[in-house]
C-alpha cells in the first residue's frame, strides 16, 4: 500500500505510533496520503499529500488507492459543520471541509468502497474568496472548542481552523502557523489590513498562534475556543476580560 484516503469523518495523527502519544493533526474524510513506513500490522506513518504533513495513524482509518486518483486534485468539499454521507450504503457524520474523491452526480469512490453524497458542497476553483465567504464559512464555528491537532467544528487548533476555512475558499495553506506565515505577501501595518487576512502572534520570537481578520479592528481565532476578540496595532485584547493576550507579529495576505 503506497497510497489511501482517510475513510473515516477525521482520523487522528500521532507523533509516534502508539495511541497513548500526542495527537499532532487530523486528516478530513477523503484527503490522500502517501505511506512512508508501516509498523507491525497496525501503525502506518503517513504524508499527506495537501500539505506534506507527516505523523502515525492506524491502517483501520484509511483505503488503499492508485497513485492517479490519491493525486488528483479533489475539487469538491463539503461545507456544512457536519453532513451525512452514505458508505457501502452504511451512513456516515463527516465534519466541514471534507473531501469528496471521484465526486459525480451525488456519487463516488474512495478505492473499492463507494459512497453517495446530496449535502451541501462546493467546486473549489470556482470560488472567489472574499469577506463574504469567509464570514459564512467562519462564523459557524462560534465556540468549537480548542483542541490540539483538530481540524474539526468538534475541537480544533487555531491553524487547523484557518487550514479548513481556508480549504473551503479553494487555498491550501500549510498545516501549523509557522508555516503559514511563510505564505502570501505582507501587509505592514494594521490599518492596511483587510477581512480574510492571516494574522500571527508570538513568543519569544517564535510564531504560536494564527487568527483570521475579520476587519482591521476584529479577529476570528481558536483560543480556548472559536471566538472573536479585539485587534489593535499591538496584539489581541479579550473581549470579555479586557486583558492583552497576543502579541502581534505579522500579517499576511494570502489572496
Amino acid at each position: 500500500m503506497e497510497y489511501a484516503v482517510i475513510a473515516v469523518p477525521a482520523a487522528p495523527v500521532r507523533r509516534k505510533a502508539r495511541h497513548q502519544v500526542e495527537m499532532v493533526n487530523q486528516l478530513l474524510f477523503g484527503e490522500a496520503v502517501k505511506v512512508l513506513k508501516t509498523r507491525g500490522n497496525l501503525w502506518v506513518k503517513v504524508r499527506s499529500l495537501h500539505d506534506g504533513y507527516e505523523g502515525w495513524m492506524t491502517r483501520t482509518l484509511i483505503e488503499p488507492v492508485e497513485e492517479l486518483p490519491a493525486l488528483a486534485v479533489n475539487e469538491f468539499v463539503t461545507t456544512d459543520l457536519i453532513s451525512t454521507l452514505l458508505i457501502n450504503d452504511k451512513t456516515m457524520q463527516i465534519p466541514a471541509g471534507a473531501s469528496l474523491p471521484g465526486f459525480a452526480d451525488s456519487k463516488g469512490n474512495l478505492g473499492k468502497l463507494s459512497y453517495s453524497f446530496t449535502g451541501n458542497y462546493l467546486k473549489r476553483h470556482e470560488q472567489q474568496p472574499g469577506a463574504q465567504l469567509l464570514k459564512l464559512f467562519t462564523l459557524n464555528w462560534l465556540n468549537v472548542p480548542y483542541m490540539w491537532g483538530g481540524r474539526t467544528p468538534l475541537g480544533v487548533d487555531c491553524s487547523g481552523f484557518v487550514q479548513v476555512n481556508y480549504k473551503m475558499m479553494g487555498i491550501d495553506l500549510p498545516r501549523d502557523a509557522w508555516q503559514q506565515a511563510q505564505e502570501g505577501k505582507p501587509v505592514k501595518k494594521l490599518k492596511e489590513a483587510q477581512a480574510g487576512d492571516l494574522v500571527f502572534f508570538d513568543d519569544k520570537d517564535e510564531i504560536v498562534h494564527v487568527g483570521i481578520l475579520l476587519s482591521n479592528e476584529q479577529i476570528i481565532h481558536a483560543s480556548g475556543k472559536v471566538r472573536i476578540d479585539t485587534m489593535d496595532k499591538k496584539g489581541i485584547i479579550n473581549v470579555d476580560t479586557g486583558k492583552r493576550t497576543h502579541r502581534l507579529e505579522a500579517i499576511r495576505r494570502v489572496w
